[in-house]
């Protein structure tokens, strides 16, 4: 039957519809289908296939070049083929995500800025109060001493009066006073450059090098009580040193400041190796904690020197000098509690100086920089309070049993005992920890190749000589009664310098050893007194 024209027009229609409905099918089960409503073509009939294609292949492009910038889209999509978009979406997706990430680079490039400008802003308000701090110290313990001094002055000991306080320049300064003081420090200095005794090695500083010490603090110590002995014998007068006590500590005053000045001027010009690790640039912070770590002239360290000679020898002669004046004295004689502190303390001085290469491990040798703190610890602080229990029992004889004499010595030698017997141990292992003398102590191994003792004197707290160094304190202290709060002066001033010290260490230790440390602290609960802290 012969094809009219009106039904091969039809025909070709819908063969022209059957063609795209397949193509759209099999474009569906490739992708999802479209949510927009596309646009009606003005001529359905004349879209050719070349012309699918080339859109296609366009959209294709358009997803490659764009795949960075439309990681939400294609990874919207389930299946094993990636979304199909027209070149105009993917400019236009283009043209939202790349303000989106320029925002969030520059979102983090200001929380970056702003976290480390208010990084610097805390360390500095921190440095600032630090400053505060460190100066109203410095002003506070100058007026400590004195206070100390001028309330416990002849029989009046007492906190509950207002010291009488001099008002004449000649009651605080005069030149022989400072004479004295001056001929002392310069005569400790001529001891210990005499090559006497043996030299030895500092700890490693910055750079891997190591400072030499001469080990002559004994030697020292021999030769000045050999010439203690003989202006006693020459009929020296004794009582130089109590009738001129306020002259020499104000000039040992004056000397520190004028000694801490000098240490930090000198330290400006320090090569960063030589500062010490708390040294910040701050002068308040630098001058009192001292900005080089270890400052010589010469072969002698200022801080090694100051440490155990002027202010500790210096110690034992006061209470020499206290001493021979009550025996020379018939009304002040005997008096058995300022001979038997007097001794106690002379053995606590001479071990000092016995064990004086011990010293070169501690804080204030490797980590302490050299400033006003230790200046004035050394040659004020030490000498003109430690002492405040001597002269207390100078002026203020204390009668005793011989049985309560005895309990307190007792517990004055336990607490050598522990003090020294600890500090022994302690640099023995340091020294050589595989020594077949310690080969009964526990240890726990650290990532810096140190090992931490865990048994012996160190299994009964982590600071046994402070424990030793309290017991001593305390007993020094309890011959003078308990009708005055003065004379304990010292043991309480030990336990708030001990207690800070040992938090200090423990941070120190925690930040160093980190794991050990832990394992430690399980091992070792008690941190200075067993049982109780």
């Amino acid at each position: 039957m012969p094809t009219t024209p009106g039904r091969k027009a039809t025909a070709t229609f819908r063969s022209k519809t059957r063609s795209r409905s397949r193509s759209r099918g099999r474009g569906r089960s490739k992708s999802p289908a479209r949510t927009t409503k596309a646009k009606p073509s003005p001529s359905p009939t004349r879209r050719s296939r070349s012309t699918s294609r080339s859109r296609t292949a366009n959209s294709k492009k358009a997803v490659t070049t764009t795949k960075t910038t439309t990681t939400i889209v294609s990874s919207s999509n389930t299946g094993t083929t990636p979304q199909r978009h027209s070149a105009r979406i993917a400019a236009i997706q283009q043209v939202k995500c790349v303000p989106m990430i320029q925002e969030a680079e520059e979102h983090k490039k200001l929380i970056y800025v702003s976290t480390k400008t208010t990084t610097k802003e805390s360390d500095a308000d921190v440095l600032t109060h630090g400053s505060v701090i460190l100066f109203l110290t410095a002003v506070f313990l100058p007026v400590l001493v004195y206070g100390l001094n001028l309330m416990c002055k002849g029989k009046r000991c007492t906190l509950r009066a207002f010291p009488d306080c001099p008002n004449k320049l000649c009651d605080y300064f005069n030149l022989n006073s400072a004479l004295a003081f001056f001929g002392w420090y310069a005569f400790q200095v001529v001891l210990a450059l005499i090559p006497a005794g043996r030299v030895v090695d500092g700890q490693p500083l910055k750079g891997g090098r190591r400072l030499k010490y001469r080990l002559n603090g004994l030697f020292a110590l021999i030769v000045s009580l050999v010439a203690f002995g003989v202006g006693v014998y020459l009929k020296y007068p004794v009582n130089f040193v109590r009738q001129n006590w306020i002259q020499l500590m104000s000039t040992a005053l004056v000397f520190s400041f004028v000694q801490s000045v000098y240490l930090y001027l000198r330290a400006r010009k320090a090569t960063p190796g030589a500062l010490a690790p708390k040294a910040t640039g701050n002068v308040v912070s630098d001058f009192f904690l001292g900005r080089e770590l270890n400052p010589c002239i010469g072969s002698l360290d200022l801080k090694f020197f100051n440490e155990l000679r002027p202010g500790l020898i210096g110690w034992v002669i006061i209470n020499l000098c206290l001493l021979v004046e009550a025996y020379q004295t018939k009304d002040m004689w005997p008096n058995y509690p300022l001979a038997m502190v007097t001794f106690f303390q002379f053995l606590y001085v001479a071990d000092s100086l016995v064990f004086e290469e011990a010293i070169l491990t501690t804080t204030d040798i490797t980590r302490e920089g050299f400033g006003f703190m230790l200046c004035f610890g050394d040659l004020v602080l030490v000498p003109f309070t430690y002492t405040l229990v001597t002269r207390f029992l100078f002026f203020n004889p204390q009668q005793w049993p011989v049985g309560t004499l005895v309990a307190i010595g007792f517990l004055a030698l336990l607490g050598f005992l522990i003090f020294r017997g600890s500090n022994s141990q302690k640099n023995q292992f340091r020294r050589n920890p595989y020594d077949p003398a310690l080969a009964h102590l526990e240890s726990i191994p650290t990532s810096s190749g140190r090992r931490l003792l865990v048994s012996g004197w160190w299994g009964l707290c982590r600071h046994p000589n402070y424990l030793g160094d309290l017991l001593m304190a305390l007993a020094w202290s309890l011959p003078c009664g308990f009708a005055h709060g003065l004379p304990y002066y010292y043991p309480i001033w030990m336990l708030v310098q001990l207690v800070h010290r040992q938090y200090e260490d423990d941070q120190w230790c925690r930040k160093k050893y980190r794991a050990a440390w832990d394992r430690y602290c399980e091992r070792v609960k008690y941190r200075l007194v067993p049982y109780l802290y």
